[in-house]
This record gives C-alpha cells, structure tokens and sequence, in this order.
C-alpha cells in the first residue's frame, strides 16, 4: 500500500463540506451499472475478501470493517489500536508509519465495502482510491490528542455503537433494495446510495475518533458530509 497521501477530494454526492476532520465519499457511478457483476457480487468478491482477511487477522465485513475484534499484537481487525494508544499514552507521539498503515487499510477496507455494496462495479484496488475518497489528518499527538483520551474514547463513543446497530441493519437491506433495481434498470437509486454512503461516513468517523486515535473532537451524529 502506498504510504503517500493524496489531496482530499470534495464528496461527490453533492452537500456542504463539514469541517469534522474525517472525510468519506463515493463518487455516484451516473451511468448503467454491470448487472452480471452486480448480480455475482457475492462470489466475485471471494479473492479480494479472502486478500483481505490475511491483514485482518481473518475479520471483514462490509458494514463494520472498522469495528473488528481485537487480534493478538493489539491490531483491531487489522488496525493498530493498542501500540498507538501506548504512544500516546506514554510518549505523546503517533509514529507516521502506524498512521500510513491505519490510512491506507481503512481505504482498502472502504473500497471493499463500497463494492459488496454494490456502489461500484469497478473492482476493488489493493492501492488506488478508485471512486472511494477516505481522509483523515495525520495528528500531532502533543497538541491534537489529550494522552488520557485513547483510554476512554471507546467508552465515550458506545451511543454510536447502538445508533450504528440499526443503522448498518437499515443499509443492509437498502443494499439488497439497491441489488433488485440494479438487475431491473442498470441504476442504483441515488437515495439508497446516499444513504448507505452516510452509514460508511459514520462509521468510518467513529473508528478514527475511538479506535485509530486520530482526532479527540466527539463524531457527529450525522449521515451527512
């Protein structure tokens, strides 16, 4: 994965711009979708999925891939939690490496999602951002973060953990909804995208905010950009 990062692009669902530092958008794919791949999602996206569960420890899913169970070592479905929050902790640092590899498989964890979504039917890219944009801040661990925040923010942010139960239920069956008229018409319903872009948006705020450390500002409790 490439350690670089590249400019933020505004979402593309149209909306204002909120200044929370977490930033997810999928471009609106404004023309006919593949109903054959739309209709084979599930199986088409057997390799990519199995690429994926050997850096996660064996944990994906498309609506929490940000959630995962802890894994030995401290990764958190393949996100390293427990060595950053112990820099923090102790050192008040965030070492740029730990911060590239949590950027980068989060954004290959969204593409995936995006796909199984069947938001996209350009296959999933192990690199490039393709239509899926994720962004967040590299942080300056002594003036962004307060050193005794990691240890509570996974507590502090359990009211998103019970709005984000129903709210992945809803975008499931959305996702099912969105399947149906993509075989019938070739297009996906704009709202139902908007809305499972909103539930990706959320949860990816509130994995940055409790589990990747990267902002103390509280996720909004909001689908919109």
């Amino acid at each position: 994965m490439e350690g670089t990062q590249p400019p933020v692009p505004a979402p593309a669902s149209g909306g204002s711009v909120s200044d929370y530092p977490i930033t997810f958008g999928v471009e609106y794919p404004d023309r006919e979708l593949n109903r054959v791949s739309t209709g084979f999602r599930i199986f088409a996206a057997i390799p990519i999925i199995i690429l994926a569960a050997t850096l996660t420890g064996g944990y994906t899913h498309w609506g929490e891939d940000s959630f995962g169970a802890g894994t030995v070592g401290g990764v958190l479905g393949g996100l390293l939690f427990i060595p950053p929050l112990l820099m923090i902790l102790f050192r008040q640092k965030y070492p740029r490496w730990w911060y590239d590899w949590n950027l980068q498989l989060s954004r290959f964890s969204a593409r995936i999602g995006v796909y199984l979504a069947l938001m996209d039917d350009e296959y999933p890219s192990t690199d490039e951002q393709q239509r899926v944009h994720l962004d967040f801040p590299y942080p300056d661990a002594k003036v962004d973060i307060d050193r005794g925040m990691p240890l509570v923010k996974w507590l502090l942010a359990i009211p998103h953990y019970i709005v984000l139960f129903f709210l992945t239920i809803g975008a499931v069956f959305a996702a099912i909804f969105a399947w149906f008229a993509i075989l019938f018409t070739g297009r996906y319903p704009p709202a139902v995208f908007e809305y499972i872009e909103g539930v990706f948006r959320w949860h990816n705020r509130v994995a940055a905010y409790a589990f990747l450390l990267i902002t103390d500002r509280y996720p909004p409790f909001s689908l919109q950009a």
